[in-house]
């Protein structure tokens, strides 16, 4: 899956165009929430701005983090909901206990594999998330995809996009002994996200017009920062121009 959706060769579009794709669908592992994506990312960066109003690459990660769901979109392969949404886990190590429906990971051979059951598996203590693989789903790709963009959004932002879905890390502290030190200080921030993603959402509608230019101005402010970084790389930014396109459209390519 990851050699097949690393090569960005599907869909070109803007952030803002891959938020709107999200209209159509509703995640049916949320318990908490039937309205379509694109209220979720508005709750949860509307909540994030409120609270957080000088970290305006939190509010952004609040909008982008779940845009990898457009693989459920038949432009992206149409995957099935269970292949895209839902918890994520470490493969090549021992399941843990706290993952959901754990006695239903008795049906994997790996449980019964001397390589892969033991705490560590195929990895060493502290090695890094960086170095781990997780399984398949919407976080993930939505890294690759920021990261063969070459996006420059800080670390905290790229792990909370990456494992914002692994709740038996955030929620339980399971697999702690996987982690490296910046793993370490990233997670406080993805603590600080967990709960906008969970706790932001609301019945009360966003009203879209009203916010839809803070955040293209966003958007802008951050792709001209980007080109600036060229020139002054002592500069934390992050790009807007970020997503699926196998070409970079400057203008705010997704």
């Amino acid at each position: 899956m990851r050699e097949n959706y690393s090569k960005l060769d599907r869909v070109e579009m803007s952030i803002w165009e891959s938020i709107e794709l999200l209209n159509s669908f509703i995640d049916d592992s949320d318990p908490d929430l039937d309205e379509p994506q694109i209220e979720h990312l508005l709750q949860t960066a509307e909540a994030i701005r409120k609270d957080y109003p000088d970290e305006d690459w939190l509010h952004l990660t609040g909008l982008i983090h779940d845009l990898g769901k457009v693989l459920l979109h038949p432009s992206f392969g149409e995957l099935p909901q269970w292949a895209v949404v839902g918890d994520t886990f470490p493969v090549g190590c021992a399941f843990d206990e706290c993952n959901v429906h754990f006695k239903y990971f008795k049906e994997n051979p790996d449980y019964y594999n001397p390589k892969y059951n033991t705490k560590c598996g195929i990895y060493s203590e502290g090695c890094g998330l960086e170095n781990v693989l997780m399984s398949w789903g919407h976080d993930d790709y939505m890294y690759l995809v920021a990261k063969k963009n070459k996006t420059t959004l800080p670390s905290a932002a790229l792990f909370i996009i990456r494992y914002h879905s692994f709740y038996p890390l955030h929620k339980h502290g399971a697999y702690q002994y996987l982690l490296n030190e910046e793993d370490k200080e990233n997670l406080k921030w993805l603590h600080v996200f967990n709960k906008y993603d969970l706790y932001s959402k609301s019945k009360v509608r966003i009203d879209v017009e009203k916010v839809k230019q803070y955040y293209l101005s966003l958007i802008e402010k951050v792709q001209m920062a980007a080109h600036k970084h060229l020139v002054e790389p002592h500069m934390t930014s992050f790009p807007s121009a970020f997503l699926v396109g196998g070409k970079e459209r400057r203008e705010t390519t997704i």
